[in-house]
């Protein structure tokens, strides 16, 4: 499953790495595709395996909001 969440903070190679290592690190979590120009971050993902919520958890716990 896709899900994408728009974190309007991502400014650099900096947030790239650390929203997706935060989101790597959830099982679950089979890849994480940060946009810089669009400001989004795309996660494919097992729903059995790791939620929506745990993901935006993850990010904001990195540093970043999710709108």
């Amino acid at each position: 499953m896709k899900k994408v969440f728009n974190v309007p903070d991502i400014s650099c190679q900096h947030c790239v790495m650390a929203i997706t290592n935060s989101l790597k690190q959830l099982k679950g979590v089979n890849d994480v595709t940060v946009d810089l120009d669009k400001k989004t971050v795309d996660v494919d993902y097992d729903e059995n395996s790791v939620t929506e919520t745990a993901m935006i958890n993850a990010i904001e716990e990195a540093g970043y909001e999710v709108k």
